[in-house]
C-alpha cells in the first residue's frame, strides 16, 4: 500500500494521549522532551497535530487561547515542531496556516527561533520585540532586597488573577489557575499588604524556569526573583523581555547568562496588550 502523500495527512486535534508522542517529537528535534510542559499545555490549551502513517507525529503545535470564554482576545502559538525527516517540505508552513484559519480574527502571538522567522514572516507575522533567554546558577545579592515576598496561598488568587489581567491585557484564569499545581514555587511581593507582584518556578529537565513573572518594578521583580532561586539548587531559567535591561543586567551580574533570542511576533494586532513595563518574563515562550 502506497504511503499518503504529506499534503494528504490530516491534521487533527490533539490529547493528553498524544503527549508521549509530542515529547518524541521534541527529542526528534533535539529539544529536551518537556513531557511536564507539554501535558500542561496540552491541558491549557489546544494542540494540533498530523500523524505518521509509520507511527508517532510528522508535525505538532499548541494554540493557547486568553479572554472570555467562547470570545478570545489573543491567541499564544507554540511548540511548532515538524519531525526531523520531514523537515523542509513544508509540513510547518501547512500546519501554521491551518491553525491561523481555524483562528480567524483572533489576533496571534508567538516567539520565533532564528530558523523560524522566515516562515512566520511569510505567513504575515511581524516582529514587535525580542526577549532573551537567561540560564545559570543564581549568586543571592550581599544585600537583601527591601521587597516583602513570601509563598502564595490558595487566598491569593484572586488578587493574583485581577493583576494579572491587568498587565497581560486579556483573562488568563485558566492557565494561572494551574500554577500552583504546575509549578514547584508560587510566590507574591506586597506592599502594605497589597500583592504588587507575583512569580512561579516550575520544572524544566535539569533547570527551574521562572515564570510568569509579574511585578510593580524592576525591584520586585529582582525581589521575587531571588526568592524563588533561594527554594532550589538547580539552574535557573527565563526569558526576558530585552526592553527590561536593568533586571537582565541584574541576573548576569548574578550568575545567569545569556543563551539565546527569541523575536517575539504578532498578527492581526500591531503590540500585545496590556502594560510590557509590569510584564518581565512569560510562564513559557510556548504560550506567552
Amino acid at each position: 500500500m502506497p504511503t499518503p502523500s504529506l499534503t494528504a495527512l490530516p491534521i487533527r486535534r490533539l490529547t493528553h494521549r498524544d503527549l508521549t508522542a509530542c515529547a518524541d517529537l521534541s527529542e526528534d528535534r533535539g529539544w529536551p522532551r518537556e513531557e511536564h510542559k507539554w501535558g500542561f499545555l496540552l491541558s491549557a490549551g489546544q494542540g494540533y497535530g498530523i500523524d505518521d502513517p509509520a507511527g508517532g507525529l510528522v508535525a505538532a503545535c499548541v494554540v493557547t487561547e486568553y479572554g472570555p470564554h467562547g470570545r478570545p482576545r489573543l491567541g499564544a502559538i507554540g511548540m511548532v515542531l515538524v519531525a526531523e525527516r520531514y523537515a523542509r517540505q513544508g509540513v510547518g508552513r501547512r500546519l501554521m496556516r491551518h491553525v491561523v484559519s481555524l483562528m480567524g480574527a483572533i489576533p496571534l502571538t508567538l516567539h520565533a527561533t532564528p530558523n523560524g522567522l522566515p516562515l512566520y514572516e511569510e505567513l504575515g507575522f511581524k516582529s514587535t520585540g525580542r526577549a532573551e533567554m537567561v540560564c545559570g546558577h543564581f549568586t543571592a545579592p550581599e544585600r537583601s532586597s527591601e521587597v516583602i515576598t513570601r509563598a502564595a496561598t490558595a487566598e491569593d488568587l484572586p488578587s493574583i488573577l485581577r493583576l494579572d489581567d491587568e498587565v497581560f491585557g486579556a483573562d488568563r484564569t485558566h492557565v494561572i489557575a494551574r500554577l500552583p499545581a504546575f509549578a514547584d514555587h508560587l510566590r507574591v511581593a506586597e506592599d502594605e499588604g497589597r500583592i504588587i507582584g507575583y512569580a512561579a518556578a516550575w520544572p524544566n529537565m535539569a533547570t527551574q524556569v521562572v515564570g510568569p513573572l509579574i511585578a510593580r518594578d524592576t525591584e520586585t521583580a529582582k525581589a521575587l526573583l531571588a526568592s524563588l532561586a533561594a527554594c532550589t539548587d538547580r539552574p535557573l531559567r527565563t526569558d526576558v523581555d530585552v526592553r527590561h535591561e536593568e533586571l537582565l543586567d541584574w541576573v548576569k551580574g548574578h550568575g545567569l547568562e545569556s543563551v539565546a533570542f527569541n523575536s517575539v511576533m504578532t498578527y492581526g494586532i500591531a503590540e500585545l496588550p496590556g502594560d510590557w513595563r509590569r510584564r518581565f518574563a512569560p510562564l513559557t515562550v510556548a504560550a506567552g
